[in-house]
């Protein structure tokens, strides 16, 4: 994976601004508590606000494949969700020249719905040889709005049941995608680690799960995972970590294959190349892994 341009990372940031951002991103203070917050280490609130801008995602500098790449071809496919919000919709991204049946993969955004960044990621599968699919769980609402403050407010008016089980119908859509090989593994961050964390509990056809930094699911669940997992852990990630000790003695219990990777010193979200928390080094040693477990278990 490349590094984006030179711009701030999580070093530059005070461990508690960092704290706050996390608590922001995933709706537990709103932005106005945290500027309040982040002006202790400001000055002032247009100190804060400038902190707020640095810490937020730049998608333009991060993209890594065009989304007009001529080795690609990439579509939007709607689907439908009988037991979810009925109609849905995804990104898909192929090799443009088919050689042969090709692994399939889902990929799951975080609490923000199907931004450029996920976009991205998904290119990045395809070109790796992979049917890359990543369904919007905003799309009953209009879709990714453009902004990401809109996006996490639309995503709280969500029905979390109604959106997993439109998760669920776009594994079986994309299990019925042409020139697939029937081999299907799944990969997901932060909001996406958890659903795909809880979609190995619920599908015994995924082959590989790659949840990064995700809520466990329910312990009782555990031992219905049949996938090769890779459990990708922030460092200092005390809200999703405080969860992997009894997920950790489930997936033992189960004898599920698995493997942990948990790099120093980095924060949830350093596998997001848009924003500071990003960390060049272990993004590229997770991005290998997860190569490695869809080689595996998606291609053997």
């Amino acid at each position: 994976m490349n590094t984006p341009r030179s711009r701030s990372t999580a070093a530059d940031f005070d461990p508690e601004v960092l704290r706050l951002f996390d608590q922001y991103v995933h709706g537990c203070i709103d932005r106005r508590e945290f500027l309040a917050g982040a002006a202790r280490f400001a000055t002032g609130a247009a100190g804060a606000t400038s902190l707020l801008a640095a810490l937020s995602p730049r998608f333009a500098e991060a993209r890594q494949v065009e989304p007009d790449d001529v080795r690609l071809a990439v579509r939007h496919l709607e689907y439908d969700a009988p037991k979810g919000y009925g109609k849905c919709r995804g990104y898909l991204a192929r090799p443009a020249k088919a050689e042969g049946k090709r692994p399939l993969v889902l990929v799951i955004h975080e609490n923000r719905g199907l931004n450029p960044h996920i976009e991205d990621v998904t290119r990045r599968l395809a070109l790796e040889g992979y049917i890359a699919f990543a369904p919007d769980a905003l799309f009953p609402l209009g879709g990714y709005p453009g902004d990401e403050d809109a996006a996490r407010a639309l995503f709280q008016k969500l029905d979390q049941e109604k959106t997993f089980e439109g998760f669920l119908a776009a594994l079986d859509t994309l299990a019925g995608v042409e020139g697939g090989n029937g081999r299907i593994g799944a990969t997901g961050f932060c909001y996406g680690g958890a659903i795909t964390n809880r979609l190995a509990t619920r599908r015994p056809e995924l082959a590989a799960a790659a949840p990064f930094y995700g809520s466990a699911p329910p312990v009782a669940d555990v031992a219905k995972i049949r996938a090769e997992m890779l459990i990708v852990l922030a460092a200092n990630d005390e809200r999703v970590n405080a969860g992997w000790p009894a997920y950790r003695d489930a997936l033992d219990a189960a004898k599920v294959t698995y493997a942990l990777y948990q790099p120093e010193g980095t924060q949830h979200g350093f596998n997001n190349d848009t924003t500071p928390r990003y960390d060049k080094a272990a993004a590229d040693e997770a991005w290998k892994r997860l190569l490695a477990l869809f080689e595996r278990r998606l291609r053997g």
